[in-house]
């Protein structure tokens, strides 16, 4: 029973972090750290399964404009383009996440990295979202190709847990012409993706683990997370164009320093 209650507030936090520039997996880490399941493998294949409830919240918001791209891409050049420039920036997190997969969860999955990682990233935040910068693309649609690629590798940074992907493609995206609201909405559309192939991976190398009991607590997380999931999506487009980022900044720094006093004093 207490996996479960563990399960359902995981799957909250991950609902609520996935899409905001605050790092999911490293607000995961943390919690798993302190509060977190006693077998620890599970635990981090856990921290990326759940996802799933997120992603498909996420596509269910989504699914309109998919079925439009899908099925207008083979006659209308500009759908085509889109959808070339989303896998484009795809591509370098899909060979790097392949490549160092190991390394990632073994050596990076560390509750230090990922503190220092959310006050670090916050700090980057707070810089890029106070630069006078003279936005030149308001869709996400319309970027440059070239465009697309280069978010795709400034998103890699976001295999440091701590860092967040989403913060790592907006923060990307709005240095290179972005306004911030086609910057967050782009960090969506590059999630799909993304999540999609990280959870397939996962689910590969971690099969094994699954086992009844580990499956009804991944269901449990799921069903959380989609639930909040769908919650962020939905209204997080607007807070951004209204607010910017110094929420998510505060949020950061303070989830980070209470963190490392948490390991100072704990361990």
């Amino acid at each position: 029973m207490l996996d479960l209650i563990k399960a359902a507030f995981l799957g909250f936090v991950e609902g609520l972090t996935e899409y905001l520039p605050v790092s999911s997996t490293g607000h995961l880490l943390l919690i798993e750290h302190f509060f977190g399941f006693q077998d620890e493998d599970f635990g981090k294949s856990f921290a990326v399964l759940i996802q799933l409830g997120a992603i498909l919240a996420l596509l269910s918001i989504y699914f309109r404009k998919l079925w439009l791209l899908a099925t207008h891409m083979v006659t209308d050049a500009y759908s085509r383009r889109f959808v070339i420039g989303v896998l484009i920036a795809f591509l370098p997190a899909a060979v790097v996440g392949a490549l160092a997969h190991g390394f990632i969860k073994d050596v990076l999955f560390n509750p230090w990295i990922v503190c220092f990682s959310l006050i670090a990233g916050g700090a980057v935040l707070l810089y890029v979202d106070q630069l006078p910068l003279k936005p030149k693309y308001d869709e996400a649609t319309g970027f440059p190709l070239p465009m697309y690629f280069k978010i795709g590798v400034v998103q890699c940074a976001a295999m440091i847990p701590g860092v967040s992907r989403a913060g790592a493609t907006i923060v990307g995206a709005m240095l290179l012409g972005a306004d911030r609201r086609a910057a967050a909405e782009f960090s969506f559309w590059l999630a799909m993706p993304t999540m999609v192939g990280a959870f397939a991976y996962d689910l590969l190398k971690s099969h094994a683990q699954m086992t009844g009991e580990h499956l009804v607590v991944v269901a449990v997380g799921f069903v959380a997370s989609f639930i909040f999931g769908w919650v962020v999506v939905k209204t997080f487009l607007g807070y951004v164009s209204r607010h910017g980022f110094g929420l998510f900044v505060w949020w950061r720094v303070i989830v980070g320093t209470l963190g490392l006093i948490g390991l100072a004093i704990f361990g």
